[in-house]
């Protein structure tokens, strides 16, 4: 199955997202029993790709929890470094994260995640910029490159924000010890934001895995009110929903998964429903002119990072 599952909504109960059904996630226990059931149902569709973080409140602690009730080594689990949740679960929460890409913080976040070993194969910096120099970070590519060898395991990246193809070009060209550092390359991608195409050709000719995050646009895709320039994308999106009897989340993840080849697409599903319905993208085949309409709402880079800071956590 080309599905994994990303677990950003399974382990904080505040999401940036637009979608606008509101669901009362104080009560922590029922929460995790309910991301539990996520993580399960997922599994029971076929899902052996899951990605998660400690940035992501509770998500790495659930997925270590849910493993041990485990025992298939075709579950892959990717993880990440650089993000420390500091909401605290609480809904007023005004900071919800902090970046660091600090050696300090790759050794303090690897000494919890090498636990999900020997079902860890992917390791990635969280969300790598030009701006935090993690990429010329001498003590922190060498670490990587070592953990990579110890463990056996994929050394990646996930990029967001305008520059994110200028970030891989970086990255492709990062050597520790005279051999490439970089395997996987986790890359927001939807038929808003279409810059990833620019470099797949590139990242397919040198065996890189792609990873695809954030293919609903956070919400977007959905028909909204206050995004009146989506009303063309919305009036497409619901008409490929009833052609192929899906729902347009479905339609938008299958996009993603053929007009970027080998890749893996993740879903963000938060409840059992969404899950299903994010399955279905395995029912059907997008016709090349319905892949052609949609790649004409591209938008640039500035515009939609520009709308999606504007984005709130709920």
């Amino acid at each position: 199955m080309k599905l994994g599952l990303g677990t950003a909504a399974l382990g904080r109960p505040q999401y940036i997202n637009v979608r606008t059904e509101t669901c009362d996630n104080s009560d922590l226990t029922e929460f995790k029993k309910q991301s539990f059931a996520v993580l399960e149902a997922a599994y029971k569709s076929g899902i052996r790709y899951f990605d998660t973080a400690p940035g992501y409140g509770l998500a790495e602690e659930l997925v270590l929890e849910w493993l041990q009730t485990k025992n298939d080594s075709t579950i892959e689990i990717a993880t990440k470094w650089g993000y420390t949740y500091t909401a605290n679960f609480d809904a007023n929460a005004t900071v919800h994260e902090v970046k660091e890409h600090s050696i300090q913080k790759l050794n303090e976040q690897w000494n919890f995640s090498k636990q999900l070993l020997p079902y860890l194969k992917v390791y990635q910096i969280h969300s790598a910029t030009l701006e935090t120099g993690v990429l010329e970070n001498k003590a922190v590519l060498e670490q990587l490159a070592i953990l990579k060898k110890t463990h056996n395991l994929n050394i990646g990246l996930t990029t967001t924000g305008t520059n994110q193809v200028e970030v891989i070009k970086k990255a492709l060209e990062v050597l520790v010890d005279g051999a490439f550092l970089f395997d996987v390359f986790q890359v927001t991608y939807n038929f808003l934001e279409q810059s990833l195409q620019e470099i797949t050709t590139e990242l397919n000719r040198k065996n890189k895995t792609i990873v695809i995050k954030e293919a609903l646009a956070n919400g977007r895709i959905f028909r909204n009110s206050k995004y009146p320039h989506y009303h063309a994308l919305y009036a497409v999106l619901e008409e490929l929903s009833k052609k192929y009897l899906v729902g347009v989340d479905a339609v938008s993840l299958k996009y993603c998964e053929q007009t970027i080849p080998n890749s893996m697409v993740l879903s963000g599903a938060s409840s059992i429903h969404q899950l299903q319905e994010n399955v279905k993208l395995n029912n059907f085949s997008l016709a090349k002119e319905d892949i052609e309409t949609l790649n004409s709402f591209k938008k640039s880079p500035d515009f939609y990072w520009s709308e999606r800071k504007k984005l709130h956590w709920n």
